[in-house]
Order: structure tokens, then sequence, then C-alpha cells
């Protein structure tokens, strides 16, 4: 899984550069996302194929991976490390609540290819649903969502408005992370406080804010004037990192500056050192929703959604497959307590001590991001501008 990191962490800013424009705010899960275009991959082929590892990232990482290997063995490698990842994100665990399912649904008048059907089952834990888009879309309409909101404990409802299905969907791709965990040292409701955050230099509003003193890890960077801290959840599998900067309004620099090569750096183990501080944090609850076509042809992703040109001959035999409709839509909320997500966050505590201190107060526009510290997968990545 060595290389994985630096695919998911490249697909996940630049996926980040597609969507900051369009919004203040902004939070979804990479992961998500990069696991049900990968069952897309699993089908597809020529360039059709080469264009969904482009926008994955996975190009770089098969050749790494498998240099001398051939393409079938290249392919193994990549699913592997996935289903290695979904075996790990699945497992039961007691200290949080964790779910990263996935669903293709396609129009009943296609046959899928069995070996297909059989490999997104062995590699993605995933079924495939035929349903009636030409005589019952409203019907479909309502399965999906009725999916989606079980899986993430009521949180995503309505991913698929009404009307946003028709009986020209061919094929249609959802997925959901659902997160629940709590710090490993919970913030004191009694120290809350309504305290000004300032959207940029000249305009302020008043937000919740949760305090404590506690020790985490952190590092001060120099280069690009930041401060990251992060804060483990119960159980320390997964964290919230927090990317600040040290001027209010410089968060424009922080994430020109930011990079999957430098974040990886930045957040190794060698260079974060466990400090005692003083953390300011808002509370807050986001809940946004994108329709991903656009941005996903804009990182390279063209041909899938022609039905000139997408090439989905390792799904079915049956000519004219496309992709119609890629929705992503996630639910955070922060907390005394902790994180509640559907595409989430995280956030937690160590012991007291007396070393050099830290004042970080998160009183200004901020990245956060969720990641599973085994597999240094990121879960959640979030922009923060107004809580």
């Amino acid at each position: 899984m060595h290389l994985f990191p630096e695919a998911t962490t490249r697909f996940t800013l630049e996926l980040f550069r597609q969507l900051r424009e369009s919004k203040d705010n902004i939070f979804y899960s990479p992961t998500s996302i990069m696991t049900a275009l990968a069952m897309l991959q699993l089908g597809a082929k020529g360039n059709t194929k080469q264009q969904i590892e482009k926008v994955l990232q996975l190009n770089e990482t098969t050749k790494k991976t498998a240099k001398l290997a051939a393409d079938s063995h290249d392919e193994e490698n990549v699913h592997e490390q996935f289903h290695k990842l979904m075996t790990q994100l699945n497992k039961s665990n007691d200290a949080y609540d964790l779910k990263a399912p996935n669903r293709i649904y396609a129009a009943n008048s296609f046959q899928f290819l069995q070996t297909y059907l059989e490999d997104i089952k062995k590699y993605y834990q995933a079924n495939m649903e035929s349903l009636d888009f030409v005589h019952d879309t409203e019907e479909s309409q309502k399965k999906i969502n009725s999916w989606m909101e079980r899986q993430t404990n009521g949180k995503i409802k309505g991913l698929f408005p009404a009307g946003s299905l028709s009986s020209s969907t061919i094929l249609v791709l959802v997925n959901a992370m659902y997160f629940k965990g709590q710090w490993n040292h919970k913030f004191d409701e009694k120290n809350t406080t309504e305290e000004k955050f300032w959207l940029n230099e000249n305009t302020s509003k008043s937000v919740p804010m949760m305090k404590q003193r506690n020790e985490f890890n952190f590092i001060f960077l120099e280069d690009v004037q930041a401060k990251i801290v992060e804060l483990p959840y119960i159980g320390k599998e997964l964290s919230m990192l927090i990317l600040l900067p040290v001027e209010i309004d410089g968060l424009k620099k922080l994430e020109e500056q930011l990079t999957a090569d430098k974040f990886l750096e930045w957040t190794s183990p060698e260079n974060m050192h466990m400090i005692e501080m003083y953390l300011s944090l808002p509370r807050f609850k986001l809940e946004e929703k994108y329709d991903l076509p656009g941005p996903l042809e804009h990182m390279g992703m063209v041909d899938a959604f022609n039905p000139q040109k997408a090439d989905f001959s390792g799904m079915s035999s049956t000519q004219g497959l496309m992709v119609s409709k890629v929705l992503h839509k996630s639910f955070v909320e922060v907390n005394e307590e902790g994180t509640e997500a559907a595409a989430a966050t995280g956030v937690a505590v160590n012991k007291l001590s007396a070393q050099m201190s830290e004042d970080v107060n998160c009183n200004h526009p901020f990245l956060f991001i969720i990641r599973h510290n085994r597999t240094k997968s990121i879960l959640f990545f979030g922009k923060m501008s107004s809580p």
C-alpha cells in the first residue's frame, strides 16, 4: 500500500483545485469518489480506461509498482490495493463507526458480463443493481436515495432530486462514506464561548468556539507561514489534520503551495512533534453536494461521458454504455464530543505536558482533513471559510 497514499493525496488536491472556486466551504470524500471511479475503470477499455487511470493518478502508481509486469498484472495491483483499503475501512471497530459502501445502478436493458460482476464484488465488496429507468424512473430514483440514506445513518438524504434521472439514464455511480468518532479527549462544553471568526481581514461573524489545553502533534511551516495540528479520535486509527495559515487571508497562498509530496512530507511522523497547546476550534456543520462530470472532465476523464467514445466493453458486450451521472453528497458535524460525517471529519488529543507551548486559534479560514492513519488515506477533505 506504500504508493497508494501518493495517488490518493494527488487525486484529493487535483479535485480540490477543480472545486475550490465554486463555493466558500468545501467538503467531500476523495477515497469514496476514487473507489467508485476505480470500479468503473475495472469495466473500461482503451482510452476510456486510460483516462480514468490518469484522473485517479494511478498511472504512476502502476508504473512504479510493476515496471516489468504486463498490463493485467498492473491492473491487479491497483484493484488489490483498493480491496485492501476497503477491507481496512469496512472492518468493525468499537472505537468509531466507519463505513464505505459503493454501488452501481444500471438500466435493466443491459446485460453485464459475469466476470465484471464477480470482480467488483471481489475487489470492492460492491453490488450492481439493475433498475427500470425507462418505465419507472421515479421508483428507481427512490431506491437509490433510500439505499444511500440507510448507508449513512440518515445523514445523506435525497442524493438524486426529482427529475435528475430520466428514461435515458443508463449507468449511475453512487458512493458513500460515513464516519462517527469521538475525540481522544473531548472539548469541555463549559469552555465553549461565542467568538469572532474572521471571513477575511475586514469581516467577521460570531461562532461557538470550542477550547482546550492539551498535547497535540504539531508542525510549523516556515516557508508557507502555516501550522498543522493533528487531533486523533479515540483509538488513534483516524485523525483530523488542520492546516491553518498564520495570516487571516493566508489560505490562498497555502492552497497554491500545497502539493501531495509536501503534504506527505509535512505530516510524516518524523516531522510532527507533540507539544502542549491551547487550541480553539469552531463548532460547525456542513452539507455539500457535487455534480462531478464537469470536474472529472477537466481532470481528463472525457470519453466515459460521451456515448460515441465511451468504452465499457469490460462490463457489457452491449454497445452504448456510458456514464450519465456522478453525484457526491457529503455531511459533517464537528462538536465537543467529536465528529459525525457522511463523507466526514475528525479530531483528538493526548496527555498534558509542560514542554514548549503553542496557541492555535482556528478563527479564520482553514483546511481540514480526516485521515486513516495506517493507510494514510484521506477519507475526507474540507475547506472551512465560514462556519
